[in-house]
């Protein structure tokens, strides 16, 4: 069968995705191969130009959203298969052309949960977060490096950037005892770095904030208690409208906030959380969940400070935090599924009465 022949006939095409090619396989209504072709990732486009729309399911990974955008232009229904739900479906020895099979069987299945085309607005908001990470994971490097040189040199400064930063000019000031002049020119250069990250991680923030107050999303959800312009921008660039989950819990699912589960037969067995999905904005939930847990005089403004106040009773705080991100995962995601403004229903207090 020519290769135009092929791909006419067939029903769902998989693309496992490389740096330079694309490995496709497809397959008719019956499930049998009728397509077998490695092309290049500029040649993909003109390949399938002519095709009838099918059903076309990619490898999520390196730059397939813009492989989607470009052939759901075309006409074709494209769905990103992540990896790990692509495995099962593989059979033998792996190899670019089983797993581009198992993409296309993995992608017909309804069940299979597919990673949302994001667009140019969505990358680069997610590109704005990953340089941010970087930077701050650079900035407590050099300053682990300073406490590091300090303390072989008998000089212990306590724990938190912000008592290095003060102590720091004293140090290398009166402690020429122990600190020779290459330390000091060392430790100096350091301090250099860390003043360099610190503009960089500002002008970076300040930048995602601007686009944060520009975008009715991340307005929405910054009215969520803990959530503010950084929170808010990474999750319209991790999940845009929320589309992909049916409810909140779902999404919280996703992010890995929910207890593993380990259960067989009657007995329902539940460990750690699962620390699935998006590691980056797990994390910023949890931060989010523990600025709330700062201030217990502000709990009963929200719709869930009586909940709060019972469970901080009964909970470890760390597990009272994870508790708490869910909750307001799943609070972010109905925002934005419903475009709507966080509202506090707040149940008024009953007096009892006075006899």
């Amino acid at each position: 069968m020519s290769g135009k022949t092929a791909i006419a006939v067939a029903r769902t095409i998989g693309i496992d995705t490389g740096k330079n090619t694309l490995h496709m396989i497809g397959v008719d209504s019956k499930g049998a191969i009728v397509l077998r072709e490695k092309i290049s990732r500029s040649q993909i486009a003109s390949r399938l130009v002519n095709v009838p729309p099918c059903l076309i399911g990619i490898e999520a990974g390196m730059a397939s959203h813009f492989v989607a955008r470009e052939l759901a232009a075309l006409g074709h229904e494209v769905k990103q298969v992540p990896p790990a739900y692509a495995i099962p479906f593989r059979q033998g020895h792996k190899n670019d052309f089983r797993d581009a099979h198992a993409v296309a069987e993995a992608v017909e299945r309804p069940s299979t949960r597919c990673v949302p085309i994001k667009t140019d607005s969505q990358l680069d908001l997610q590109a704005l977060h990953r340089v941010r990470s970087r930077l701050i994971g650079n900035r407590t490097a050099v300053i682990n490096q300073i406490r590091g040189f300090l303390l072989e040199h008998g000089i212990p400064v306590r724990q938190g950037h912000r008592f290095l930063r003060q102590q720091l000019p004293q140090i290398l000031a009166t402690r020429t005892d122990v600190l020779s002049p290459r330390m000091i020119r060392v430790i100096g250069d350091l301090v250099d770095d860390w003043a360099y990250l610190d503009q960089r991680i500002e002008r970076v923030t300040d930048e995602i904030e601007a686009l944060a107050h520009a975008d009715k999303g991340c307005q929405q959800l910054i009215t969520v208690p803990g959530i503010g312009p950084i929170i808010s921008s990474a999750i319209v660039a991790a999940i845009g409208n929320g589309a992909a989950f049916a409810k909140g819990r779902d999404f919280a699912a996703w992010l890995g906030l929910v207890p593993k589960q380990m259960s067989t037969g009657d007995r329902t067995i539940l460990g750690r959380i699962t620390k699935r999905g998006n590691r980056y904005l797990r994390m910023l939930f949890i931060q989010g969940a523990r600025a709330i847990l700062l201030r217990p005089a502000g709990w009963a403004k929200h719709s869930f400070g009586s909940w709060l106040t019972a469970a901080a009773r009964r909970m470890h705080r760390n597990v009272l935090a994870v508790a708490l991100a869910n909750k307001l995962a799943r609070i972010a995601w109905t925002v934005l599924a419903q475009g709507r403004s966080y509202e506090a229903r707040v149940e008024p207090r009953v007096e009892s009465a006075t006899v």
